[in-house]
């Protein structure tokens, strides 16, 4: 399962070192209390366990839902998800607000594909875990396992609630997708900002010979976000230097990331996005708008305009920490806002609804640039 976590990390960057193996001398009251739990409780209690609940409560303290703590095999895991392969059922999912966790997007052909799992779909619990109890990026860590081994997802859809056992698979995710569309438009789909994923895009559009002469539809729609470089890097193919986006961590003075010199200034651009459109994506989408280099065409976006850094602990687990917020090139703050469209399409429309509004804009863009592009 690749974790729709909708977070945007600072260019992948794992922080912290793995520590010599020696274990760190125990003082202060935690571990005071877990020695007693562990020795005097009634009922036998993991160290591990304690070590664990003791973690996910100070980041409970922060009040922050995208700060999360992995074991060291989730985040091996979860490494492996962001280089767009590991083994789990085929989902991206999508924080609900609510306290609860739905489903965002399901990969073709996969686990949950085949159980009939659809977006909207609201995750209840996975193996013993209510989900309430925990956030979007734990569930990610609980789906995820071996190839092979099951795990039980209880989901519920409109008043009915499914109690189903899917089988972990090996999953490859093909993040970007280039189709051609009527008029010469090209169609480039970013599924998840995963390693490498700028790099395709751009080798793609070469490949088309810098995209479609009618124009090209970035869609950004269902894509949780991913690396903040990745995002850099597509925004990259359509901007030619310049800010993409700038983020503030405590204590320090505002960091602008530019994008690279040379991307391509003339091919009229249309985004397509959704109420699932998160994070790195609303970092591209947000630039390409700020920057009067596309037309945004949808719905409002989710709106996540927080930074998280992964900090490597001593046995190999992981504290994912939210370190900073970002700002769009004019200053625009999306957290908890998102970012409206240009051209609005209701979110209860259907998808087909929004490709043919997208079609429209650029054949109207086209039309008034006198078919010779955008300057």
């Amino acid at each position: 399962m690749l974790a729709l976590m909708a977070v945007a990390y600072v260019g992948g960057v794992v922080t912290g070192a793995v520590g010599s193996g020696k274990p760190a001398p125990r003082t202060g009251v935690i571990d005071e209390a877990a020695d007693r739990i562990a020795s005097k409780a009634a009922r036998p209690v993991d160290r591990k366990a304690l070590e664990r609940a003791a973690v996910e409560g100070m980041l409970k303290v922060l009040g922050d839902r995208w700060s999360t703590y992995y074991g060291a095999s989730e985040y091996a895991s979860f490494q492996d998800a962001m280089d767009g392969h590991y083994a789990g059922v085929g989902l991206w999912l999508a924080d609900a607000r609510a306290g609860s966790v739905s489903v965002g997007s399901v990969l073709a052909g996969s686990p949950a594909a085949r159980a009939g799992l659809r977006s909207g779909d609201i995750i209840e619990s996975v193996g013993s875990q209510r989900v309430r109890d925990v956030g979007v990026t734990r569930v990610a860590a609980l789906l995820r396992g071996r190839a092979d081994t099951r795990v039980r997802v209880v989901v519920r859809r409109g008043g009915v609630t499914q109690d189903l056992r899917l089988t972990r698979a090996t999953v490859a995710s093909d993040d970007v997708v280039v189709e051609h569309l009527r008029g010469d438009i090209a169609r480039v789909q970013v599924r998840a900002f995963t390693r490498g994923v700028g790099r395709e895009v751009r080798e793609a559009l070469d490949a088309a010979g810098g995209g479609g002469s009618g124009g090209i539809v970035l869609d950004l729609r269902d894509d949780p976000g991913g690396l903040l470089n990745e995002a850099v890097e597509v925004a990259s193919v359509f901007l030619d230097g310049g800010p993409v986006v700038s983020y503030e961590r405590r204590g320090k003075s505002a960091q602008t990331l530019d994008a690279m010199p040379g991307g391509d200034l003339t091919t009229p651009v249309v985004v397509l996005v959704n109420g699932t459109t998160a994070s790195a994506a609303e970092v591209v989408t947000a630039a390409l708008q700020d920057r009067n280099r596309a037309v945004v065409v949808g719905s409002r976006t989710y709106g996540k305009g927080s930074v998280q850094e992964p900090s490597r602990l001593s046995d190999g687990s992981a504290l994912e920490l939210t370190v900073g917020r970002y700002l769009t090139p004019a200053g625009r703050s999306l957290d908890g806002v998102g970012i409206d469209p240009d051209v609005l399409v209701p979110p209860q429309a259907a998808p087909e609804v929004a490709e043919r509004r997208a079609i429209e804009v650029l054949t109207g863009l086209q039309a008034a640039l006198g078919g010779t592009g955008r300057g």
